[in-house]
């Protein structure tokens, strides 16, 4: 199969029949073999009956529903793991995206050796202050922080090779940083490509102002879980070492004090030395410790779905 297209949506009935007409003329006029799989995360408003009346009408079309909300990332891993295509396009259900950039997304995979082409939004329709500003933002920390050089982390309009897909973890709100997950992972060709971005035609955005704000906390997260995720122990234990040496000298030098220069001198609780070295050893023990049960969760960790699935189609 050439194209998975994994479709990840909440409350989106209205343009699920227009965009899956929309995909599937682009699939037919360039003769591709495809798989549309929607995964509908907690929708309220008939979403999961107008996928059911697709897949009805056309095998191509598969879906997922969840029980609840579980969020994008979550439906995005569950469509991973469904996809069976040589490329794996994710798109959002919008139609802010458009179908018309698939084939030559699938040919910088198919034909160029990319690994990860993600979609560049250079031009928006969206609100300039609630929006574009605090995305930029977002974005110029996101290089930095990662070494990415991408100009929209955030474009839902991507395309993976399949093997990317299946050694990917996403999770919590990472879907953001999945070229950063795939660098990480050992997938190095990523490129960039100019997508057309459409102005929002029915409902509206399900994401607020906080997704920016929980956005810079997960670029925190996937900072340091790239660098220590899988040694804790060189990170809290390193700190937790420093401390305790700190903590230790000032205790040692309080003693050689007292016992051999200022024998009758104040009593060593009441030097403020003391406490330096007190709360140095404290913290420097907590921080060791934290990286020793770091490393003991990393060894006895098992693997956990985070969503619960109701229903699938054709899957």
């Amino acid at each position: 199969m050439n194209i998975s297209v994994v479709i990840p949506l909440l409350n989106e009935q209205e343009s699920l029949n227009e965009l899956y007409h929309w995909i599937a003329k682009v699939m037919q006029s360039n003769s591709f073999s495809y798989e549309i799989i929607f995964i509908d995360d907690g929708s309220t408003d008939g979403s999961w009956d107008t996928i059911s009346q697709l897949s009805e009408q056309d095998t191509n079309v598969k879906g997922i529903r969840f029980l609840k909300n579980f969020g994008k990332s979550q439906a995005l891993h569950a469509g991973f793991g469904a996809a069976h295509g040589d490329v794996v396009i994710t798109m959002d259900a919008d139609l802010q995206d458009n179908p018309e950039e698939i084939p030559e997304m699938y040919d910088m995979i198919a034909k160029e050796g990319y690994d990860l082409i993600s979609g560049w939004k250079k031009k928006r329709y969206d609100s300039v202050i609630a929006k574009n500003l605090p995305s930029k933002l977002f974005n110029a920390a996101a290089r930095k922080t990662s070494g990415v050089k991408l100009h929209d982390f955030n474009c839902g309009l991507k395309a993976y090779k399949n093997s990317v897909v299946k050694n990917i973890d996403v999770h919590g709100e990472m879907h953001r940083y999945i070229p950063v997950l795939a660098k990480n992972a050992g997938f190095t060709k990523i490129g960039e490509k100019v997508v057309l971005h459409q102005a929002r035609k029915y409902g509206k955005t399900k994401f607020g102002m906080s997704r920016f704000i929980n956005g810079f906390l997960d670029l925190v997260t996937i900072w340091f879980m790239s660098r220590f995720g899988k040694r804790p122990m060189h990170f809290f234990g390193l700190i937790g070492t420093l401390l305790f040496i700190v903590g230790f000298c000032f205790s040692l030098y309080l003693g050689i004090d007292k016992l051999f220069i200022e024998t009758k001198g104040r009593l060593i609780a009441q030097r403020p030395e003391f406490y330096v070295a007190l709360t140095s050893m404290i913290l420097g023990t907590q921080f060791f410790l934290a990286g020793f049960l770091g490393e003991i969760i990393l060894t006895s960790k098992r693997d956990k779905e985070r969503y619960s699935i109701a229903e699938r189609l054709h899957l």
